[in-house]
């Protein structure tokens, strides 16, 4: 018989799962809606979209998980943590140039964005007081990849897709990266359509690489925000998440 907790009552706890909650909403804010705008228009792009590139993206996207796993990690002992706007700026500046060559280099530019997103997912692990050096953090950082991207409609569930916990082992990382990798393909696909065309591309390629960077960081600051406040207060993560979510609906 599954163990019935009881309800979290703390108004500090409150507090901070209000916190969580409106930053979670804040990744959907203005720019996001903007982006969602160009998502929506890129749909009708990707049926345009070669059909090789198409039945390939789930594949590339995977690629591109593993190879980020391994460029991230190793880069943290080169070049410290950036700040938020620095990772920013970065990835709008590798859209741009990835965009500005239409198909051809946004296919060649989607794995260095890649990594430099899990690269801030991880950054912000460590502020957290994560190692993510940890096979458990390393899981945890592609959790935060399962999150609906900012071109799709998110119902705030995505904190506990794959909640069920693997056995930290190396076929559990290439078993999750390979669950996660068609739901983040078929935004990364968006990105690809949206970037499709040579100068109008970079424009849209640039815009959309601010986005998706500005919400996977709000998305792991409230995922590693929450982890923290469970390890910090003794309180089962389970539960907060279930009151955190209740807070994303309202």
């Amino acid at each position: 018989m599954a163990e019935i907790l009881p309800p979290v009552t703390d108004p500090a706890l409150l507090g901070e799962l209000d916190a969580l909650a409106r930053r979670h909403r804040a990744a959907g804010g203005v720019v996001m809606q903007l982006i969602g705008y160009v998502g929506t228009s890129a749909e009708s792009l990707l049926e345009k979209l070669p059909a090789p590139v198409r039945g390939g993206l789930d594949g590339a996207t995977e690629r591109a998980l593993s190879g980020a796993m391994v460029a991230a990690e190793r880069s943290r002992g080169i070049v410290s943590d950036r700040p938020d706007w620095l990772n920013r700026t970065l990835t709008a500046a590798m859209g741009a140039a990835g965009g500005a060559g239409g198909l051809a280099s946004s296919l060649a530019e989607l794995p260095f964005t890649v990594t430099m997103l899990l690269r801030a997912i991880q950054g912000i692990a460590a502020e957290h007081g994560f190692d993510p050096a940890s096979d458990e953090v390393r899981l945890e950082c592609l959790r935060v990849f399962a999150s609906a991207g900012p071109l799709e409609n998110d119902d705030g569930m995505d904190l506990s897709f794959l909640a069920a916990r693997a056995t930290i082992t190396g076929p559990s990382m290439k078993s999750l990266i390979a669950k996660v990798a068609p739901r983040l393909s078929a935004v990364l696909g968006q990105k690809l359509a949206a970037q499709a065309a040579p100068v109008l591309g970079a424009v849209a390629g640039a815009a959309v690489n601010y986005a998706f960077t500005s919400y996977y960081q709000e998305i792991a600051r409230v995922h590693f925000g929450l982890k923290r406040l469970a390890r910090d207060s003794g309180t089962d993560e389970g539960l907060l998440r279930e009151e955190l979510v209740a807070r994303i609906a309202k």
